[in-house]
């Protein structure tokens, strides 16, 4: 088997940003060579598919500005410090995001958005027995809660309509339980 790693020689910081950081690091190819990798460092984030007893997830509809449009996502946000345990997190955003509550919870996977430059990985949840409270939003957030069948949602994603990443892995994977489940 030949060797494909890469060794990291050197790390340089370019950006501190509120939301990410920015490196260029310096590494060592398998064949001797140098090259250079740029790294944008995320704190990383939690993700949740609220799945209600009627089959129903919510879901939060926002606008996205790197993208200048609305989107249809699931609850979601990023870890406040490095080790924050990525399920408190994901209650903490439910709750906010939607003023939902959950008794029962289960890791679905942690996804590594886009290891290709980035080293965010965002924990998801899948988030029953439901109980509704009070929607905490952080003051620079904006948005609407909307209940839909996870089959209609399922559809959407299989059509196109929603693009979001964690949306689509967390949904499909609880469709997937779900239909194992019942089987």
């Amino acid at each position: 088997m030949e060797r494909i790693e890469e060794k990291v020689t050197q790390k340089q910081r370019k950006f501190d940003g509120v939301v990410i950081d920015v490196e260029h690091w310096q590494v060592q190819l398998p064949d001797g060579y140098s090259a250079l990798r740029e790294v944008v460092l995320h704190k990383g984030a939690s993700a949740v598919i609220p799945l209600d007893d009627k089959g129903r997830v919510a879901m939060v509809k926002q606008y996205r500005t790197p993208i200048e449009r609305v989107t249809l996502e699931i609850p979601a946000g990023k870890l406040d410090f490095v080790g924050e345990d990525p399920l408190a997190c994901a209650q903490r955003e439910l709750r906010e995001e939607t003023g939902l509550c959950a008794s029962k919870w289960r890791k679905l996977v942690a996804l590594r958005t886009t290891p290709g430059f980035c080293n965010e990985t965002i924990h998801m949840y899948l988030a029953q027995d439901l109980s509704q409270g009070v929607q905490e939003l952080d003051e620079d957030e904006f948005l609407n809660v909307e209940w839909m069948p996870i089959g209609d949602v399922v559809a959407m994603i299989l059509a196109g309509k929603i693009e979001d990443s964690k949306t689509i892995a967390a949904v499909m994977m609880a469709w997937e339980i779900l239909r194992r489940e019942q089987a």
